[in-house]
């Protein structure tokens, strides 16, 4: 299933996605009898889901998904822990060999924004980059897991742009502040539940600037597979139900690449993600 959540009219919801039709909270309730919860976080992680696919046929998906504006699928994760240098290509045009273990770090939730939001960047930033990821949402609680049971923590998938500031990034000589801009991880456009995702590690990824390709690669080239991210992360940290994992990015971004131009006012980003659909993004230059 495709979960989304949705504004209309100043009013916020959730529903699901099929076909670019959407059923809304109301109407899952009204076809399946099943009075789910106003909150999205308690639809996805308190055992609602399995309920509705269950009922699944009973749903009528009526809206066309035009008819709402599409926020960040999830408003309030505890954790959002990105990866550095995980794909063997994008370490390589940076001069640099994978590490073997994750080189990390989080950015805050008020980074998250919707699959049209505008990027809203202060204009003293002079060097815009982005980042096309994979990113994964726990469903379990869990600690110290095995690489064998690290996929089974897993609720599903979504794309994310791990936004950077490159020029305040390597002044501080560390990730966080060049990453933690508001709107600096636009995400979405809903999450797909990892059922209709067979081969995680098998998913084209693209970024188009104006038109024009940026970035082309496949989660294969990932270093550090899924599985031994969150076996790994899992003995660092407790992982939660919610927490999101961005997974690194691949080759094409701007940073160390002179002939591809850093992100401008005005830009529109369009990332795709095979199987996960895509997000839209424009970039917004402000004093």
């Amino acid at each position: 299933m495709k979960i989304v959540r949705i504004r209309k009219n100043a009013n916020e919801t959730y529903g699901l996605v099929q076909d670019e039709k959407v059923a809304t909270k109301d109407d899952i309730t009204y076809g399946t009898g099943v009075p789910i919860p106003i909150n999205v976080r308690d639809f996805l992680f308190d055992g609602w889901l399995q309920e509705i696919k269950t009922n699944y046929s009973k749903i009528s998906f009526d809206h066309d998904l035009s008819e709402f504006e599409i926020l960040a699928p999830l408003p309030n994760p505890q954790k959002i822990v990105c990866l550095a240098f995980n794909y063997i290509d994008h370490a390589k045009e940076q001069d640099l060999t994978p590490p073997s273990e994750p080189a990390i770090f989080i950015k805050p939730r008020t980074t998250l924004c919707g699959m049209e939001s505008d990027i809203v960047c202060p204009r003293f930033v002079k060097e815009l980059d982005y980042e096309v990821e994979l990113a994964v949402i726990i469903g379990k609680k869990c600690k110290n897991v095995s690489e064998q049971e690290a996929l089974n923590q897993i609720f599903g998938y979504m794309i994310l742009n791990d936004v950077s500031a490159r020029d305040i990034q390597f002044q501080d000589k560390q990730f966080t502040r060049g990453k933690s801009f508001d709107t600096f991880a636009p995400c979405g456009p809903w999450i797909t539940t990892k059922d209709e995702i067979q081969e995680p590690q098998n998913l084209r990824l693209l970024t188009n600037i104006n038109g024009e390709q940026r970035q082309n690669s496949n989660t294969k080239n990932m270093h550090l597979k899924i599985p031994q991210i969150i076996s790994k992360l899992s003995k660092v940290m407790t992982l939660e139900p919610g927490d999101i994992i961005s997974t690194g990015t691949p080759e094409g971004v701007a940073l160390k690449n002179p002939n591809t131009p850093f992100l401008k006012d005005g830009d529109k980003i369009h990332m795709e993600i095979e199987k996960l659909g895509i997000i839209k993004n424009t970039v917004k230059f402000v004093d």
